[in-house]
């Protein structure tokens, strides 16, 4: 015998069907809200991740910086070295000239001429005195000319102005101060072998 049912099977069907939609709705906002949240923690982990990096970074950078300020007051230091080695060789090279230039001043000097004064400007140098006349002044610069540690000797000034009457005349000449011992460095290296000996 056939059974019939007679409850209203399409309205339970509704209601089940909702409740199954329902509850996939719940499981999908669920599930959502976890990939959400799961997202969000990814996130958060590598912007701190990346914030670590970027304060290592600045450390890097500070300790690069103190570095790169170091090594620059390290080149200002040795640039200052290097220019007093330089002073100091140029010295040693030329400490012989000086009394090889007093010497010369010395035999050069006529009689009737007097230095008051020698200024050195390099290779130039500027010599103030008084003499008895114009004449003596000139006999001095070709004595100067005739020097081979001296050269180019060139009058600045002679006037009488002396207070003293036995040399009226007061000077300043103008002289370029040689090495004659120095070969120029076109010449060949035998040459400047020689150039090494004593003057």
């Amino acid at each position: 015998m056939a059974r019939i049912n007679l409850l209203p099977w399409r309205e339970e069907r509704r209601k089940q069907r909702q409740q199954e939609f329902y509850v996939l709705l719940g499981a999908t906002a669920g599930a959502a809200l976890l990939v959400v949240l799961a997202a969000l923690w990814f996130i958060g982990s590598q912007i701190d991740a990346q914030n670590a990096r970027n304060a290592t970074l600045d450390r890097e950078i500070k300790a690069l910086d103190a570095q790169i300020k170091e090594i620059e007051e390290l080149d200002r230091q040795r640039s200052r070295l290097i220019a007093r080695k330089e002073i100091i060789e140029q010295l040693q090279a030329t400490r012989t000239q000086m009394v090889h230039l007093f010497d010369e001043l010395v035999r050069t000097l006529p009689e009737g001429v007097q230095l008051t004064g020698i200024k050195q400007a390099a290779t130039t140098l500027t010599l103030s005195g008084v003499a008895q006349s114009n004449a003596r002044v000139s006999a001095y610069m070709r004595n100067l000319d005739r020097s081979p540690w001296l050269k180019e000797s060139e009058i600045i000034k002679i006037e009488a102005a002396g207070d003293d009457k036995s040399v009226p005349f007061t000077f300043s000449l103008r002289v370029s101060l040689e090495d004659p011992n120095a070969q120029p460095e076109a010449e060949g290296s035998a040459d400047s072998v020689t150039a090494g000996g004593a003057p």
